[in-house]
Order: C-alpha cells, then sequence, then structure tokens
C-alpha cells in the first residue's frame, strides 16, 4: 500500500543557522508512526545559512548520501577528503567502522539546500569509504536517472545496502514510469479478467507477461547483490557480505552466469510447449502429468 504524506507534515527544525524538514523521526522530532522505511532510516531537506554549517562529528555503521539543490556544501572528513558539493552532484559516504567529518557554506548571502539521506548498510563494520559524481541537467530531465546503487551500476555512485536512488526534472507533462513493475501488476490483472471471460489462450500470455515483469523486477533490483561487484572480499557487496572469501565469490560468479542463461531458456521452452494446450479440460484430464 502506498501511504501519501504530504510536505506540510513533516517535521521541521529552524536552529537559525539551519532549518530542516524531517521526512522520518531525527534529533528532537520523534513520530513512531515515522521511524523509517525498510533500511531508509533518514531524508532531510536542509537549508544552511552562509557562513555556518555542521562542525566536525561523527558517525558509523551508515550510508550516508547528500544531494545539492542549491549553493555549494563543503565537505571535509578523516578519510582526507575534502571538496564542495555543487548543485546536482550527489556524495556517499560509507561511515563503515568510523568516520568524522563536516559540512559548511562558506558562501557569502546564499543559502545551501540541500538532501541528507541515510540508510542501513548492508553490513556493519565496513572499511569508511567516500565518494562524489556529478550529474548533469540533461541526464536527468523528463526521466528517473540512477544516482546512487548497490555495485555502482549504470554510472551511479556505490551504495554498500539494499537500495537504489534516482534522480528526475520534470516539467509540465513530463513523466517517467519504472516499466518492469508496471508489467507485473498489469499482467496478473489482465491474466485473472481474462481466464474468467474464457480467453484461455490470451491469459496464459498475460500470465507469461507477469512472471517476466516480476522476475526482471526483481533481478534488476537484486542482481548487484547475486553478482560480485569485485574479487576483494573487502568491497564486494553481496549476499555472503564482505567476509567472503575470494573463492566464494569465484564461485557466485560462475553460477551466475552458467544457470541465470539456463533459467531463462527453460522459462521460454516450457512457455513455448505449453503455449495453447494449458487449458480447464487439459488440466482435468491430465491432472497426473508434468503439464
Amino acid at each position: 500500500m502506498i501511504t501519501l504524506r504530504r510536505s506540510a507534515d513533516r517535521g521541521y527544525a529552524d536552529h537559525g543557522w539551519l532549518k530542516s524538514l524531517h521526512t522520518f523521526s531525527f534529533a528532537d522530532y520523534q513520530d513512531p508512526a515515522h521511524m523509517g522505511f525498510g533500511n531508509l532510516r533518514v531524508i532531510n531537506e536542509d537549508r544552511i545559512a552562509p557562513g555556518t554549517g555542521f562542525g566536525t562529528h561523527a558517525h558509523r555503521d551508515m550510508e550516508i548520501v547528500s544531494y545539492v539543490l542549491d549553493g555549494a556544501l563543503a565537505h571535509q572528513d578523516s578519510l582526507g577528503n575534502g571538496a564542495a558539493i555543487l548543485p546536482g552532484e550527489v556524495q556517499r559516504m560509507t561511515a563503515g567502522n568510523g568516520v568524522r567529518h563536516s559540512e559548511f557554506n562558506h558562501a557569502e548571502g546564499k543559502s545551501t539546500h540541500f538532501l541528507q539521506i541515510w540508510l542501513l548498510p548492508a553490513a556493519t563494520g565496513l572499511a569508511p569509504g567516500y565518494e562524489q559524481k556529478a550529474f548533469s541537467v540533461a541526464d536527468k530531465r523528463g526521466r528517473l536517472r540512477l544516482v546512487a546503487a548497490p555495485g555502482g551500476v549504470d554510472g551511479a555512485v556505490t551504495l554498500h545496502a539494499d537500495a537504489s536512488i534516482r534522480a528526475g526534472l520534470f516539467d509540465g507533462d513530463e513523466a517517467a514510469t519504472l516499466a518492469l513493475p508496471a508489467l507485473g501488476f498489469v499482467g496478473v490483472i489482465a491474466a485473472q479478467v481474462l481466464a474468467r471471460s474464457g480467453r484461455t489462450m490470451a491469459a496464459f500470455w498475460a500470465s507469461a507477461l507477469a512472471i517476466v515483469g516480476v522476475i526482471g523486477t526483481a533481478g534488476a533490483s537484486l542482481f548487484p547483490f547475486i553478482m560480485p561487484s569485485s574479487l576483494d572480499p573487502n568491497s564486494s557487496l553481496t549476499v555472503w557480505d564482505s567476509v567472503s572469501s575470494h573463492l566464494t565469490l569465484t564461485i557466485m560468479l560462475v553460477a551466475t552466469l552458467i544457470f541465470m542463461p539456463l533459467i531463462i531458456l527453460y522459462t521460454s521452452w516450457a512457455y513455448r510447449v505449453m503455449g495453447g494446450k494449458v487449458t480447464a479440460a487439459y488440466v482435468r484430464e491430465n491432472s497426473h502429468s508434468a503439464y
């Protein structure tokens, strides 16, 4: 179920130098009904006054993503990183087993407006890390551009968490959809309607489309966790987590390359063999058989 939460319903804090809107419970704003969503713990929309900022403070075991909307955010951390994050740029900091950093707005007469997103990592005690990338306006115009994801797929910054973040710019009638989930939902509904109307063959192919949508969605979501992103156990994010050995990661890679094509080929063959045969009468007459 999708729950609509309006912008004005978020928590609000005014510290003078910092004005912040909290989607989930944070600091002095506590709402038991809004503690997070899955591994998504924090979405803060912050505005930092000129010449102010967050002094040096510590984090651990958290994936922290900053997305600047306006102004500039100066970042420094205990890893030796120092950079200005500009509008359209995405910064990912892996707090891991411990990191200290500061964030400031050094501009005169201009506030810094940015989103701060915290996600619980897939494993604790990771080595701290930092990454920053720019995504152009054209890359986000009228579409949902992947900007953060496990394995850094499609040029996104790498997230050590079971999540992906997309950014888009939309005006007027511009719109974007994620087709695979929609295909799954539509296919299931169409199959039920067609089956009840007696159009069994059409219902069969509608169910096939639904399965394609479901498998495709699951594959797109889970692929970075099944396929090792690196043969280095300290940096690869897999279902076996970061303590996997080189042998384990190699076995996973080989198994994925062998079995994924076999599964796809078998599924295609099964649909070809069963196409046009599966009717209510056929099932009654052959209830003992594999098909």
